[in-house]
């Protein structure tokens, strides 16, 4: 499987996991500039961006561990990029990172609410 076809198996994941916890999906694959953000979802009144990190392995470390700083700052200005562009102001909004590690026919899920 390539990197893309792993990404994208993983975003389905996480997009059936959002959904079954009630979240309603917005958007996705969301670019702007040199950014994108895999996903736009509402929680109740409260936008929520959230990147996925999926990983069949985990011998370089867990998923989330690869959302640095310099991929925070990242997400940041390309979620300021989506606010703009969508003229949304005063709308309540936060960061999740939802980590899949799926090794040995086993899946788990970790859901980081507010991760930064």
């Amino acid at each position: 499987m390539s990197k893309t076809q792993i990404g994208n198996l993983g975003e389905n994941k996480a997009v059936k996991y959002l959904t079954q916890k009630g979240f309603k999906i917005v958007d996705q694959h969301f670019y702007y500039q040199h950014g994108e953000i895999d996903i736009i979802a509402k929680d109740k009144t409260e936008l929520v961006f959230v990147e996925v990190k999926f990983r069949t392995q985990d011998k370089f470390g867990a998923p989330e561990e690869s959302v640095t700083p310099k991929k925070q700052e990242l997400l940041r200005r390309t979620a300021e990029g989506y606010l703009y562009k969508n003229n949304l102001n005063d709308i309540s909004c936060r960061f999740d990172v939802i980590s899949i590690l799926s090794k040995n026919n086993k899946t788990t899920f970790q859901h980081f609410i507010n991760a930064f």
